[in-house]
């Protein structure tokens, strides 16, 4: 898996605390070994897209592209 985020996300993500930002790219490196981590709380949030939501302390949205 490949993460890929939105220029919004970006800017957001400079501006959070360092604690935060630690815990998010702890979730994250879950997410790119197992997606269904205990901790992410991953389900489907859209069927038709393949479009999943997670739980990584921040809203958290991914989509599987070029299966």
């Amino acid at each position: 898996m490949k993460l890929r985020f939105t220029e919004k996300a970006d800017k957001d993500y400079a501006g959070l605390p360092v604690v935060i930002r630690k815990a998010f790219g702890k979730q994250l490196r879950f997410l790119l070994a197992n997606r269904g981590h205990p901790s992410l709380h991953a389900k489907k949030y859209s069927e038709a897209l393949d479009v999943w939501q997670g739980n990584t302390g921040l809203a958290l949205l991914f989509q599987n592209r070029g299966r």
